[in-house]
């Protein structure tokens, strides 16, 4: 176990290239939302998830997991890979 002083900083888990991705699937998702015209609510209730889960995502504020992204892939008509297109 390690024991931390005041002085001692936590180490940064997420490089800024992994916040990058984040940002990038969240924006994808938020364009193949919007091409499809489907709002924010109404992706949330087809993936049954929280609205405030859904705007995390979108922002890149949270790393969603394969099953999650699957969910939002189905609910958007769309594969995973489209999602994961960095366009």
């Amino acid at each position: 176990m390690v024991k931390r002083t005041e002085n001692s900083e936590r180490p940064n888990n997420k490089k800024e290239e992994d916040l990058q991705f984040l940002a990038q699937i969240g924006s994808r998702i938020q364009a193949i939302r919007k091409e499809k015209g489907i709002t924010q609510i109404e992706l949330s209730y087809r993936c049954e998830m929280e609205r405030s889960n859904m705007r995390r995502i979108e922002a890149g504020g949270t790393n969603p997991t394969v099953l999650t992204l699957r969910k939002i892939a189905s609910a958007l008509g769309v594969e995973i890979e489209e999602i994961l297109q960095n366009k």
